[in-house]
């Protein structure tokens, strides 16, 4: 099966962008039957992105975790730094990117927070 690396912006409001790239991750799944990879999700469930050290950790776990990836699809309307050097680092690796325009996932956005609205 092919893997996806998910590039998507992190920083900002945080919370609320992980919930958006779970939903992007649930967009590739159903939409395409690939496997996402997202390391921003994991990561940030043991790694403090505020602290230099964890951070460049990550970083560098994500970009060894894009190498084994068949394609890089970034996602959003603005690119952060953090997702400009995946991107440069993709096309260095011949890598293919692609952008996913929000009309094409943003049904998955709005199911994603009606269902977390709904939880209790």
């Amino acid at each position: 099966m092919r893997k996806v690396y998910v590039c998507s912006a992190l920083r900002g409001d945080v919370e609320e962008n992980i919930r958006k790239a779970r939903s992007f991750c649930e967009f590739i799944v159903r939409e395409h039957e690939m496997i996402p990879i997202a390391p921003h999700i994991y990561f940030t469930q043991f790694l403090n992105d505020e602290d230099a050290e964890d951070r460049e950790f990550g970083i560098n776990a994500g970009l060894s975790l894009l190498s084994e990836c068949d394609e890089l699809w970034y996602f959003g309307d603005q690119i952060s730094k953090g997702m400009t050097d995946e991107i440069c680092f993709a096309l260095s690796h011949d890598i293919p990117v692609k952008y996913v325009p929000e009309h094409e996932y943003e049904r998955y956005i709005k199911e994603r927070k009606k269902a977390n609205e709904i939880q209790y």
